[in-house]
């Protein structure tokens, strides 16, 4: 992940490469881990949330292992370009952020948990980057559903905000916006971590943990 165009700027619309209508290659089926559709339809009372947190690969990692968590998959959300691939988002001339889809129970594992992992296990703080990870596609995001998403998501940030600045801490970065379309990414980048156990993974916090409710722990994966 530490390879293309390093492009800190988004493009406007108009600079935006074109797409296409439809995807240019499969997409896969089940999660390698758990099992599930990475496409749904998903069980009655399922929930969908989004976040971008630098590269996808370790991020989609950090959500499958929770306790709640249905599914998730990686893709490209919040751009201009329809159906991109992973090269052309790499160039920068797209618009989108690296994301992971997470379809989760609610009664088991709460939005607000989820944030407090987004916000925990990577650096919010460092705008168009994570780490050595450069350009415009490792933005740090969430990309809500519905008012009441939104509205928690910017209590969390704002909260998690107070935190930082009581041990010295930059300013958060993270865009919080609705969620556009997500374009799953190519088979090979699903689940990446799992298919490739030693893979690289560029997250790392800030050393202060984001607090919420009564935590949340990590499955059991045998």
């Amino acid at each position: 992940m530490l390879f293309g165009r390093k492009k800190s700027t988004l493009p406007a619309d108009d600079e935006a490469l074109p797409g296409r209508s439809a995807s240019p290659f499969p997409v896969a089926g089940r999660h390698t881990v758990l099992g599930n559709s990475i496409q749904g339809p998903f069980p009655e009372g399922t929930e969908v949330a989004y976040f971008a947190l630098g590269c996808f690969w370790g991020a989609e990692r950090l959500f499958w292992n929770l306790d709640g968590v249905y599914t998730t998959a990686v893709g490209y959300q919040n751009g201009t370009t329809p159906f991109p691939t992973y090269e052309e988002v790499c160039s920068g001339m797209t618009g989108h952020a690296e994301a992971v889809m997470v379809a989760f129970d609610p009664e088991v594992v709460s939005y607000e948990e989820l944030l407090a992992v987004f916000f925990t296990e990577h650096d919010p703080t460092q705008g168009m980057r994570q780490g050595n990870d450069v350009g415009t596609q490792y933005r740090s995001g969430i990309f809500t559903v519905g008012e009441k998403q939104q509205e928690t998501a910017e209590r969390v940030r704002d909260d998690y905000q107070a935190a930082l600045d009581r041990h010295g801490k930059g300013r958060i970065t993270t865009v919080i916006e609705p969620a556009g379309t997500f374009y799953h990414a190519e088979e090979p980048h699903q689940q990446y971590l799992d298919k490739v156990p030693g893979g690289y993974c560029g997250l790392a916090g800030t050393g202060v943990a984001c607090q919420v409710g009564s935590g949340v722990g990590p499955r059991s994966v045998t």
